[in-house]
C-alpha cells in the first residue's frame, strides 16, 4: 500500500494527468514485482 501512495505522489508532483493515473500505478507496481522476482531468483 505504501508503495502505491509513493507512486501516486510522484506522478502528481510531475504533473501526470489524474485520469490515467490508476493504470500508471498498476504498471509501475507490476514492473516492481517483476524486478523483485528477478533479483531474488
Amino acid at each position: 500500500m505504501r508503495m502505491r501512495v509513493l507512486v501516486k505522489r510522484i506522478l502528481r508532483k510531475y504533473g501526470y494527468p489524474p485520469d490515467p493515473q490508476d493504470a500508471a500505478v498498476r504498471t509501475v507496481l507490476q514492473q516492481a514485482e517483476a524486478l523483485s522476482a528477478a533479483w531474488s531468483a
